[in-house]
């Protein structure tokens, strides 16, 4: 999780946190890397009947199912439109005891920076184009901002039931079923 510097910690000495930065509509997203499992090219993704729009369906990765997330369509947009450059970047949220692993369609990857928590400000009350609990902080960059987001927030808890609930039955897709997906671009 980024950690933002605390005002009432001030002698506490916080390390830059690494973030992997991608695109989605123009706009520059991060997350931190230490959530970050891989990044895969976009492959077959299997549809799932009566899913919120935003679960864009499963894919087998390694024989597991995992569930990809369109993040556009998360953020009240339009559904992410397939190019050769879009990624998706699989995430592990939780515990080790609970973990939860999760696939999000992104538009492009672009680097990992190092933003130091003193670059980093609070979220907008206001003028964000997604949900204020969506965005962890902003962090400025090269003379601009790269918003960083709050996984678990955008994976809600709604939204994470129905998630679990298709990991642990096999869904109505049985994992091994699945196509197998390209090579790995980065881990």
């Amino acid at each position: 999780m980024a950690t933002l510097a605390r005002k009432d910690a001030p002698g506490l000495a916080v390390e830059p946190c690494q973030y992997l930065t991608f695109t989605l509509g123009g706009e520059m997203y991060a997350v931190e890397t230490l959530s970050v499992k891989e990044i895969i090219e976009y492959g077959q993704v299997t549809t799932v009947p009566m899913v919120p729009p935003s679960i864009r369906g499963v894919i087998n990765l390694r024989g597991a199912v995992v569930p990809v997330i369109d993040l556009k369509a998360r953020f009240g947009g339009q559904p992410t439109g397939i190019t050769r450059r879009t990624c998706i970047v699989i995430i592990e949220m939780g515990s080790s005891d609970e973990c939860q692993v999760v696939g999000i369609l992104v538009d492009t990857v672009s680097e990992v920076l190092e933003i130091p928590p003193g670059e980093i400000e609070a979220p907008p009350a206001f003028g964000a184009r997604i949900r204020a609990d969506f965005i962890r902080g902003m962090g400025k960059v090269g003379g601009g901002f790269v918003i960083l987001l709050n996984v678990e927030a955008v994976l809600s808890t709604d939204e994470l039931s129905v998630l679990d609930e298709l990991s642990r039955q096999g869904s109505p897709v049985d994992a091994g079923a699945l196509p197998r997906l390209g090579s790995s671009v980065a881990g």
